[in-house]
Parts: C-alpha cells; sequence; structure tokens
C-alpha cells in the first residue's frame, strides 16, 4: 500500500505518529482517566516509536532582553511540535489560547491539542500564522 503524504501540511509524518501514539495511549488505559496519566502512558509510546521529545519543557517569555516569566509544554516533540494534552469531551477556547501562547513564544510553526474524552482522542492541529515558512 502507497504511503499518502499531504505536502501541503506541516510535519504530516511527524503529526500522524504522534496522533496515534496518543490513540493507542487512550486505548491502552480507556476513557476516564487523569491527565498526568494520559500523559505518562502517552511519554511511553513516544519512546516505543522512537519519537524525540521533551516533556515538560519550560520556554522563556521574553520582552526585549528580560525575561517575564514561562510557559510550560507538556511535550515539544522533535524540537518542532508543542503538545498540550487535555481532558475532557470538549475543546474550550482557553485550550487555543494556550497553545496559540506557546506558539508565539517559542516561534514555532505548528502546535497539537489533544483531548482525551469519554468517547476517545480528538484533536486539532493549530498553526502559528505569525510565523509560518514557505518552503
Amino acid at each position: 500500500m502507497p504511503k499518502l503524504i499531504r505536502h501541503d501540511l506541516l510535519f504530516p509524518e511527524l503529526s500522524y505518529q504522534i496522533i496515534g501514539a496518543c490513540f493507542d495511549s487512550f486505548n491502552e488505559i480507556g476513557p476516564g482517566q487523569k491527565e498526568n496519566r494520559y500523559q505518562t502512558i502517552l511519554s511511553m509510546q513516544l519512546q516505543k516509536r522512537q519519537i524525540l521529545f521533551k516533556e515538560q519543557h519550560v520556554i522563556s517569555i521574553q520582552s526585549e532582553q528580560h525575561e517575564i516569566g514561562t510557559h510550560r509544554l507538556d511535550f515539544l516533540i522533535d524540537e518542532k511540535i508543542p503538545l498540550e494534552i487535555k481532558i475532557g469531551n470538549r475543546f474550550r477556547e482557553r485550550d487555543f489560547q494556550q497553545l496559540a501562547s506557546y506558539l508565539a513564544t517559542s516561534k514555532l510553526q505548528l502546535g497539537i491539542l489533544v483531548r482525551f474524552g469519554t468517547n476517545g482522542v480528538i484533536f486539532r492541529r493549530i498553526l502559528n500564522p505569525k510565523n509560518i515558512r514557505i518552503s
């Protein structure tokens, strides 16, 4: 079976692997778990796939030459994609705002927001409109 790769997406193969790890994590421990349990199993799934990542990665918020605060990412995947995980059945506006802030601060192009709910996994790929590079 040929691989279907979309050339109009940022990091399509890596994104596919991340989302697969999220679904496998959910399938392994099921619905209704605490966020930290999903994070633990997701970490194992990423390692199993040999995906490079940093967990609870801190990024600095800068104003001119001064640090004015930090963000803590659930995961930074392959130095490219912040991955934020949530629990519950629907995304909230603050979830999108949080990831958008992380993207703006880090100047990364793409983030993934994942929600583990009672009916399964839902996800959104979020673009940083201020830092899209067309190749």
